[in-house]
Parts: structure tokens; C-alpha cells; sequence
């Protein structure tokens, strides 16, 4: 079975607002919510900018990152937005 990388990723929306997403396929997942297609949320708040993503080890470690971050206040949220990934 072939090794996927996972990330967890930051969207800031039109409207200011921050969307948490994961992903095998960073680029794939982007093309999505540009066209509309990423999630019902982000296709009301377009544009979309990429503002923090980190890689994983795997899906279940995306999984978990991505459902921590969902329970942060927005405050924290934008925190994190503002901080620099790591690579």
C-alpha cells in the first residue's frame, strides 16, 4: 500500500471567517474549494486564501489535528492562522 502524506489545512474565507480542513492532495483539495466544489461552506464565502496547512503522519493524526482545531475559539483559530507552518 503506497504511503499517502495528510495534511490539515487552514482556509481564510471572503468573509473573514477560517475554514479546517484534511486532505491527501493539498493542490486537489485548493482546486475544489476555488471552484466551488470544496465544501458547502467555503461555496457561500469565495474567494478562498490558504493561510496554514501541517503535514501528518497519517490519516488518523490529520483526523485527529483537524477535530482539535475545530473545538478552538476563534481567537486561538486566527492565532494559528497567523503563525508560520512548518515544513
Amino acid at each position: 500500500m503506497p504511503h499517502r502524506e495528510w495534511l490539515v489545512y487552514m482556509l481564510r474565507c471572503v468573509d473573514g471567517s477560517l475554514y479546517t480542513g484534511m486532505t491527501n492532495n493539498l493542490q486537489r483539495r485548493l482546486q475544489a474549494h476555488a471552484s466551488g466544489r470544496g465544501s458547502r461552506y467555503t461555496r457561500s464565502r469565495l474567494p478562498v486564501e490558504l493561510v496554514w496547512h501541517r503535514h501528518c503522519s497519517s490519516r488518523s493524526e490529520a483526523l485527529r489535528l483537524e477535530a482539535r482545531i475545530k473545538r478552538m475559539k476563534a481567537s486561538a483559530k486566527r492565532t494559528l492562522a497567523e503563525s508560520i507552518d512548518e515544513h
